[in-house]
């Protein structure tokens, strides 16, 4: 939870970004100069690195991640970077066996001396339940049988019976361990309800939404968690922008996020602050400029404010 910790504060709001750091069209990305964008996002001050879990290229979708398998890229951006907080954002757990999704987060979390959190999701396109012979309709049974597997797969010699994905009887371990739980942070509803969210997860990640739904959003979070005995626990969104040069330039808008210059895009921000979004993860799918030249004005102009 210390990775958690320092990326996410209680009335305090932190800046991370998604693969891939750069802009393009379509849904594939040229993947180019990611690690030293990586590694200078991390020294301009960035909190976290996220990785996307996208098995298939949908073209419907205009997205198809980082094209890596997230695991396999985490690790080797962990050893472009240092102490970066790796995020998944997210793992899709019903089309993942719990036992594989534990076996390379357990040893990921040691490798990077404990820098992972886990953004876990039920999976927003269709089109992949079928490669996996796992029926959508089951999707939010899938979830929670998966998400209880992975927690019990944590403990020495487990006893758990999944109605999915196997049983354990205590005459097996899985190796390695964490030393430290990872935070899992569920995206969307995942076909969950908010108080399921709000008692099991440890925090909420979501997607851009108009303020005044946001506004809403915020006060049935803290409510949740205010019903379910909990303490308080993070929220945090993506956001899609585009840094103008023109400092004073006003927003548009682009799909789920905006283009403006840095004045609106600081504002913006604070107001997010202001409601008690904790973390902000920047996509530049869509920028006009050239990412490693956004990424210095952000550090510049940006992170400052935040940090």
């Amino acid at each position: 939870m210390k990775q958690l910790q320092k990326i996410a504060k209680k009335g305090k709001l932190s800046l991370g970004l998604v693969f891939p750091l750069e802009s393009y069209t379509g849904s594939i990305a040229k993947m180019e100069n990611q690690e030293t964008l990586a590694k200078r996002a991390e020294e301009l001050g960035f909190k976290a690195l996220w990785f996307r879990d996208v098995p298939f290229n949908d073209p419907s979708f205009g997205d198809a991640g980082q094209l890596y398998d997230p695991w396999v890229y985490m690790t080797h951006i962990m050893n472009h970077t240092k102490e970066i907080a790796l995020a998944t954002g997210s793992i899709v757990l019903p089309l993942r066996h719990p036992v594989h999704t534990a076996k390379s987060l357990n040893s990921i979390q040691l490798l990077s001396n404990g820098r992972v959190i886990m953004g876990i999701a039920s999976g927003d396109r269709p089109s992949e339940y079928p490669a996996f012979n796992q029926d959508i309709n089951k999707k939010s049974t899938l979830f929670q049988d998966n998400f209880f597997y992975l927690k019990a797969l944590q403990g020495d010699f487990p006893r758990f019976t999944s109605k999915y994905y196997g049983y354990l009887q205590g005459t097996i371990d899985l190796v390695p361990k964490q030393p430290h739980s990872t935070p899992m942070l569920v995206t969307g509803h995942s076909g969950q309800t908010l108080d399921w969210i709000a008692e099991h997860a440890d925090g909420w990640l979501y997607y851009p939404r108009n303020l005044s739904f946001l506004e809403q959003i915020m006060r049935d979070w803290k409510l949740a968690l205010e019903r379910n005995g909990q303490p308080w626990k993070p929220y945090m969104q993506s956001l899609y922008v585009d840094l103008l040069e023109e400092d004073t330039a006003p927003p548009t808008p682009i799909h789920l996020g905006f283009k403006s210059g840095s004045d609106y895009l600081v504002e913006h921000l604070k107001f997010l602050e202001s409601l008690g979004v904790n973390h902000v993860i920047f996509n530049l799918k869509y920028g006009s400029r050239p990412v490693a030249e956004m990424l210095e004005e952000l550090g510049d102009k940006i992170l400052p404010h935040f940090n």
